[in-house]
C-alpha cells in the first residue's frame, strides 16, 4: 500500500466518522420527537480499478416497523371512532338526565304528577291549578329541550365532518407535494430520511379518521389507501367533497337528499348500509351520530312526546273535547297525527285553553280543556283522571322500545336506561381500544431512538475517528522521515 492510498484511505474514513457522528446527534437530538425515525449510515468499500480504496456512503436509511405502525394507526380510527359515540351518549343521557336531577325529564314528570295530586286536593285552589299548569309547561318544554339538544348534536357532527374533511384534503395534498420532493431528493443528492418523517406525521393527521393502509413504493414514493380499498393517494392526492348543513331539524337526512354525503374524486360513496365507505375511523363515527343514533334518539323522544300527548286526548278522559280536538298537550296548538310523528318532541306545547297569557284560564285544568264556562269549584274527578292517565300501563307505539306496557314515568326512564346503556357499551369499547392503542403506542416508541445504543455508537464512531487520524499522523511522520533522508 502506497502512504497516498493510506491518506486516502484513512480521509475516507474521517469523513464518514464525521458524517455519522452527524446522524448519531440528530438521532439523540429527536429522541423524544413524534414520527422521527432513527436513522442509519449504510457504508460500502469504495473500489479504484481492482483494488479497494477507502469508505464511501451508500445513504441514509430511516427505521421503522412498518407492520406495528400500521396496526397502531388501525387502531387510532377506531378509537377516533369510540371517541365520538362516547360522546354523542354521554350528552344524549345529560340532556335525558337521572332521576335525582332536578331538570331531568323523570323529575320534570313526578313534578307535573304532585302538582296534580296537589290540585285534586284542593280544587278549588287557583294557586295549586296555576302550579299544575306551569308544570305541564315545564315538562313540555323539556321534552322540546332535549330534542333540540338532540339536533344540535346532529349539527355539531356535521360540521365536524367539514372539518374533518377539509384537514384530510390538507393532509393528503401535503403527502403529494412531499411525493414530489422524494421524487427529485437523490438527482439533487440529498437525503429522503427527512421527507419520510414528515409524511409519517401527516399520515398519522389522518389515521384517526380512516382507517389506512400504506405501501412504499420503490422510488420512493408513499401510497395511501382507506382499508376498504378506495386510493387516497398515489400519483396525486385523491380529493374529499362535503357540504356542511346550515341547520339542522328531524326532517333533514341523508335518505332524503337534504344533507349532504362524501365524495371522493367527484364521485359519491356509499355511507349507508353494513360497511359504508371509509367506515370504522372518527368520520364515518360522526355520519352514524348524524344520520343513525341522532335519528333513533329523536325517535324515542317523539314517541315518549306521542304517548304523553294521546293519555290526555284518549276517548272519554275529557268530555269537552270533541273528537279530534287536542288535549291538554298538543302538537304546537294542533291535535298529535300518528302519522306526523318526526319531530314531535320538539313542537310539543301545552294547550293555550289552559294559559292565561294566551287567553286561556286554569279552571279548565279542572273542569275540560274544552269548557266554556267554569263549573263546581269542588269537583276534582278530571284532575283524578289525568292523574290516573299518567299512571296507566300503556304500550308505546313507536320509538323502538320494548312491547311492555308502562307508565309515563317508566317510559321516561327506559329512554334514559337505553341512552345510559348506549354510554356503558361505548365507553367499554373505549377502554378497551385506549388500552390497545396505548400498548401499540408504547411498543412502537420502544423501536425508536435508544439514547443509551446511540451513545454507545459515538464512543465506537470516536474511537473509529482517531484510528483515522492516526494513520493520517503516521503517513505524515513517514513522508517527513521521506523527505528528511531524500535531503
Amino acid at each position: 500500500m502506497s502512504i497516498s492510498s493510506a491518506l486516502s484511505n484513512a480521509l475516507s474514513g474521517l469523513t464518514t466518522s464525521a458524517r455519522r457522528a452527524d446522524i448519531v446527534s440528530s438521532n439523540i437530538a429527536n429522541a423524544m420527537t413524534e414520527g422521527y425515525g432513527t436513522r442509519r449510515l449504510e457504508t460500502g468499500s469504495r473500489i479504484l480499478g481492482d483494488a479497494g480504496s477507502g469508505v464511501r456512503v451508500l445513504g441514509v436509511t430511516r427505521q421503522e416497523d412498518a407492520i406495528l405502525t400500521g396496526q397502531r394507526r388501525q387502531v387510532a380510527a377506531n378509537l377516533g371512532a369510540d371517541q365520538t359515540e362516547v360522546a354523542f351518549a354521554s350528552r344524549l343521557e345529560s340532556l335525558i338526565g337521572t332521576p335525582d336531577q332536578s331538570g331531568s325529564l323523570s323529575a320534570r314528570i313526578a313534578d307535573f304528577e304532585a302538582k296534580l295530586v296537589a290540585a285534586s286536593n284542593t280544587p278549588w285552589n287557583t294557586t295549586h291549578l296555576t302550579g299544575a299548569v306551569r308544570s305541564a309547561q315545564v315538562m313540555a318544554e323539556t321534552v322540546n329541550q332535549i330534542s333540540d339538544g338532540i339536533q344540535s348534536e346532529r349539527k355539531r357532527a356535521d360540521a365536524e365532518i367539514g372539518r374533518s374533511v377539509d384537514q384530510i384534503n390538507s393532509a393528503l395534498e401535503g403527502l403529494e407535494n412531499l411525493n414530489k420532493r422524494i421524487l427529485s431528493t437523490p438527482a439533487n443528492g440529498g437525503e429522503m430520511a427527512a421527507l419520510y418523517d414528515a409524511q409519517a406525521q401527516l399520515v398519522d393527521q389522518i389515521a384517526p379518521f380512516v382507517p389506512l393502509e400504506s405501501r412504499r413504493e420503490s422510488n420512493g414514493t408513499l401510497q395511501l389507501y382507506s382499508s376498504d380499498g378506495h386510493v387516497l393517494l398515489s400519483h396525486r392526492a385523491a380529493e374529499l367533497s362535503f357540504d356542511p348543513a346550515a341547520g339542522m331539524d328531524p326532517f333533514l337526512s341523508l335518505a332524503n337528499g337534504n344533507l349532504s354525503g362524501l365524495s371522493l374524486d367527484g364521485r359519491p360513496l356509499r355511507l349507508e348500509g353494513v360497511n359504508p365507505a371509509l367506515g370504522g375511523g372518527q368520520l364515518g363515527a360522526m355520519f352514524n351520530v348524524r344520520d343513525a343514533l341522532g335519528p333513533e334518539a329523536q325517535a324515542r323522544m317523539d314517541a315518549v312526546a306521542r304517548d304523553l300527548a294521546e293519555r290526555f286526548d284518549q276517548a272519554g278522559l275529557d268530555p269537552s273535547v270533541v273528537a279530534g280536538s287536542p288535549g291538554l298537550f298538543t302538537d304546537a296548538g294542533a291535535f298529535v297525527d300518528p302519522l306526523n310523528e318526526v319531530g314531535l318532541a320538539g313542537r310539543l306545547r301545552v294547550n293555550s285553553a289552559v294559559l292565561p297569557e294566551q287567553g286561556g284560564a286554569v279552571w279548565r285544568l279542572r273542569d275540560g280543556i274544552g269548557a266554556n264556562a267554569e263549573g263546581p269549584t269542588g269537583n276534582a274527578a278530571f284532575l283524578t283522571a289525568q292523574i290516573e292517565v299518567l299512571a296507566d300501563q300503556r304500550l308505546t307505539a313507536s320509538g323502538g322500545f320494548s312491547s311492555t306496557t308502562r307508565s309515563l314515568s317508566g317510559l321516561a326512564s327506559e329512554a334514559l336506561s337505553l341512552a345510559g346503556l348506549s354510554r356503558i357499551s361505548a365507553e367499554t369499547a373505549l377502554s378497551h381500544t385506549a388500552n390497545l392503542h396505548n400498548v401499540l403506542t408504547t411498543s412502537e416508541l420502544a423501536g425508536g431512538v435508544d439514547t443509551d445504543d446511540e451513545l454507545q455508537r459515538l464512543l465506537k464512531i470516536e474511537q473509529a475517528y482517531a484510528a483515522n487520524a492516526r494513520v493520517i499522523n503516521v503517513a505524515e511522520e513517514l513522508m517527513d522521515e521521506l523527505m528528511r533522508i531524500a535531503s
